[in-house]
């Protein structure tokens, strides 16, 4: 008879520990059983509120599908052990009794609900499962606002989740800031900043004395200060407790707060049992991290099959995560708790950012970090604490902004000693990495799979990227540019495959040539090259889990929650009716106005459910979509050239609006401004655009790849004094040229300094046609100009796709707004967001 191992619950914790059992040489001589209280098989709890965007919870299954189905596995779904007797070395589910030899508890954590009187009236939820989340998507039909209880990591994300149901979200925390016990005092006033400008609504040191029935709305919260909030729905998520009842019962030994106690090998009292993940307390303290719970999880394995040697002894905390949009980082002793420890403080409110060094006494180890608004420190500030690495002489050079622009000092690969920790969910050295490469690991899914890298939380991926990369240069390998994970290919290889093989959805895509379920790296490239090929509509249902935020809604989301509207004024020539039109639609939803340096008029302030509303008066005066929201061509800048300028030499206001129609719209990696001027005198100033035209006596000049921005660069002269229709000839190449071999993201500049024989090669492939591609680019740009759209017209003809702009589920009417606007310079500018009662 083989042996009975029993492992009670199938979370991420539990599944890590099967599969580390389940890989070593013993599994063979037992019979494995897993409980699981829930009706489906683990799945990532870190990504929860992904479910609200996906609508499904595939993506977010651990392991093969075919896991659970090896020989010598059983996993109980939908079972949960309700008592254990440890005399008999039994457990008993509604479903039966089993023995066991050996036991793990993996039963995780349960939310912490303040005992408020009302807690339990409808509408009135918690967020740690699927099943959770169900509820609160069921709550949330007809509401119109949400409250969180609980201003931790767990609690934004939970906020997060409602503005993806479309609530207006408030945030109610007990202690005066956000992320207490990650964060300072200065770090968490930043970051609440930043979230109220996303039109979350924040509310500190407050206590909910007692939940009853709203006036209003569902629900009316009543502090301990006499105010009161009223709300639809509210999710606790003011911590987690340990779920140790069956161990607790079953008499096992409890830490001082709950949880069960276990040695250095993850073992409890009873020498049979073991506790694993946040059900665990070791030296009396409980990790609600999953990477600590991954630690437990191999170190209960070793031990079962004799390595003693392997020991738990506690476990790091820093955290790296993007709440909201927002970058937040805390890593060691982020409050210097440590006697003796100094502080390093960059603070910089314009750009919102803020940044905190503790180091040790004397000045030469890294002992914690916060961050907030830019992660890119993260990575190098992590591996100093982590390893011990000796700081630089100026310590504070690590978080000051470079004079160059260069942006976070980066830690290179070479310098990480082999017993450096890339991966704290897996405990994965640069050691590891490179021994799987010894072993034959020849791309980073190898590595993620030989090593388990990057499979975690996924915090550490950029630096176990950049160290593998390090380690294939040093040994004199090309390095793979693969665009992610899921394709092993560049973006220029997507773009020959999706054009090649007639491929004409993501899907079809990743199922012949990737794998896995795509990420936000990959589906928004993928969406700009199936548009760029096949031109359709961005909300055709087989594209539209791709897009972006921006291009989600066609339109720019700011920074307080409402939205932009841009109607494209080719050439900025506009009549005087059309621009009457602009007043009066910005007049009647009291949108801010503004004329861009590009030469056309953008409205600011639209909620999204006014945003088909004003698109329909636009359009119905002439108006089309201006592309401001997608990666596309903005504007055609001009000047008014021969037409009525004394200098002018050529039609320089024709040619800019017949290069705007032509290329309106055509997608590719990144933005794309042109200008046009009617003479040297450069009014437009077309030297600092993607393409550039300028008049001269006899024709056109052609400037190719300039920018402003960050890195502005001067565009370099490509051809002269070129007539209209070999103008448009070259811009046609140069462009589709562009969009066939640029990388994601990659402006022309940058395109332009990577091309292996820069502008001297692109004249050859352009004018020479040296490549015999000419007649293709051309007849590709022909394609996207004959199939041209309006986006927005497209979308308000259509009631599937007009659905997508309702403000909140069911909305049959447009929603009031809630954005305070104060005068300023003879406009409404947005103050913040007010409440339903002040709307009323």
């Amino acid at each position: 008879m083989k042996k009975q191992l029993v492992v009670i619950g199938n979370g991420m914790v539990g599944h890590h520990f099967a599969e580390q059992w389940m890989a070593s040489e013993m599994a063979a001589d037992y019979e494995l059983h897993v409980f699981a209280e829930e009706n489906q098989r683990a799945y990532d709890r870190v990504h929860l509120s992904e479910y609200f965007e996906q609508q499904s919870s595939a993506h977010l299954q651990l392991g093969d599908d075919g896991f659970y189905a090896l020989p010598g596995i059983h996993l109980h779904l939908n079972e949960a052990v309700i008592t254990l007797d440890r005399e008999a070395k039994s457990v008993t589910t509604a479903q039966g009794q089993y023995s066991y030899d050996t036991l793990v508890f993996a039963t995780g954590s349960y939310p912490f609900v303040p005992p408020i009187d009302g807690r339990e009236l409808d509408h009135c939820c918690v967020y740690r499962t699927l099943q959770d989340l169900d509820v609160i998507r069921a709550s949330a039909q007809g509401a119109t606002r949400g409250v969180v209880v609980g201003g931790g990591l767990l609690g934004l994300e939970a906020a997060n989740a409602l503005r993806m149901l479309g609530l207006e979200a408030h945030v109610v925390e007990f202690a005066p800031r956000l992320m207490p016990v990650q964060l300072d005092s200065d770090a968490g006033s930043l970051l609440r900043t930043k979230i109220e400008d996303l039109g979350v609504k924040v509310h500190t040191e407050k206590t909910t004395r007692k939940i009853i029935p709203g006036d209003e709305q569902r629900l009316r919260m009543c502090f301990a200060d006499e105010t009161y909030l009223e709300t639809d729905l509210i999710v606790f998520s003011a911590g987690i407790r340990p779920q140790d009842q069956l161990a607790r019962e079953a008499g096992l030994r409890l830490g001082e707060r709950g949880g069960i106690a276990v040695d250095q090998h993850c073992r409890t009292s009873d020498p049979s049992i073991y506790a694993i993940g946040e059900c665990a307390v070791w030296n009396n303290q409980q990790y609600g991290l999953v990477a600590p719970g991954y630690t437990m999880a191999r170190v209960a394995a070793a031990h079962m099959i004799g390595n003693v040697g392997t020991t738990f002894t506690g476990a790091d905390m820093s955290t790296k995560l993007k709440l909201l949009g927002v970058d937040v980082g805390s890593i060691g002793d982020a409050h210097g708790a440590t006697p003796g420890a100094l502080n390093y403080r960059y603070s910089n409110e314009i750009e919102g950012v803020y940044r905190r060094l503790v180091v040790s006494a004397d000045g030469s180890k890294l002992l914690g970090a916060i961050l907030v608004g830019d992660n890119s420190y993260y990575d190098t500030l992590l591996q100093y604490a982590l390893n011990g690495i000796e700081l630089p002489e100026y310590p504070e050079s690590l978080i000051l902004p470079e004079s160059s622009g260069t942006g976070a000092p980066s830690l290179g690969a070479s310098a990480l000693p082999y017993e450096a920790t890339l991966c704290s969910c897996h405990n994965v050295t640069k050691g590891d990495i490179c021994e799987a490469m010894n072993d034959g690991a020849v791309s980073l899914s190898d590595i993620k799979s030989m090593t388990k890298a990057a499979t975690g939380c996924g915090g550490c991926a950029a630096m176990v990227k950049t160290v593998f990369e390090s380690e294939l240069e040093a040994r004199g390998v090309q390095v793979d540019k693969s665009i992610c994970e899921h394709f092993s290919h560049t973006r220029q290889e997507l773009f020959h495959l999706v054009k090649v093989e007639g491929i004409q959805t993501f899907d079809e895509l990743i199922e012949r040539h990737g794998q896995g379920g795509g990420c936000e790296i990959c589906k928004p490239a993928v969406a700009s090259i199936l548009a760029s090929v096949w031109n359709e509509h961005v909300h055709e249902t087989k594209h539209l889990p791709l897009q972006d935020t921006n291009d989600t809604f066609m339109a720019n989301m700011q920074k307080n929650g409402t939205y932009s509207v841009v109607p494209r004024i080719p050439g900025g020539e506009i009549t005087p009716k059309m621009l009457i039109k602009i007043g009066e639609v910005g007049e009647k939803y009291n949108l801010y106005t503004k004329i861009t340096g590009g030469q056309r008029i953008d409205l600011f302030g639209a909620t999204l459910d006014e945003l088909p509303l004003i698109w329909e008066e636009l359009i119905a005066a002439g108006f089309e979509t201006g592309h401001a929201y997608g990666k596309s061509l903005r504007t055609v800048k001009s000047c008014i050239g021969d037409t009525w300028c004394r200098y002018g030499v050529q039609d320089s206001m024709t040619m800019a609006i017949r290069l705007e129609n032509r290329y309106k719209g055509m997608r590719s990696p990144h933005k794309v401004k042109m200008a046009v001027s009617g003479c040297t005198r450069e009014c437009a100033e077309a030297q600092s655009k993607d393409i550039g035209v300028i008049a001269t006596e006899n024709g056109w000049n052609l400037y190719v790849c300039g920018n402003g921005g960050m890195k502005p660069r001067h565009a370099d002269l490509f051809a002269t004094d070129l007539d209209d229709e070999t103008l448009i000839r070259y811009i046609d190449r140069v462009l589709m040229f562009y969009v066939y071999t640029a990388d994601r993201l990659q402006r022309t500049s940058v395109w332009l300094e990577n091309l292996q024989g820069g502008l001297k090669y692109l004249k050859e492939v352009v004018i020479e046609d040296s490549l015999g591609l000419a007649e293709e680019l051309e007849t590709r740009m022909q394609h996207i100009v004959d199939t041209y759209q309006c986006e927005w017209k497209t979308a308000i003809n259509d009631s599937e796709k007009r659905k997508r702009f309702r403000s909140y589920v069911n909305a049959s009417e447009p929603r009031k707004a809630r954005i305070q606007l104060i005068e300023e310079r003879g406009q409404l500018i947005p103050a913040r967001m007010i409440t339903e009662e002040e709307v009323a």
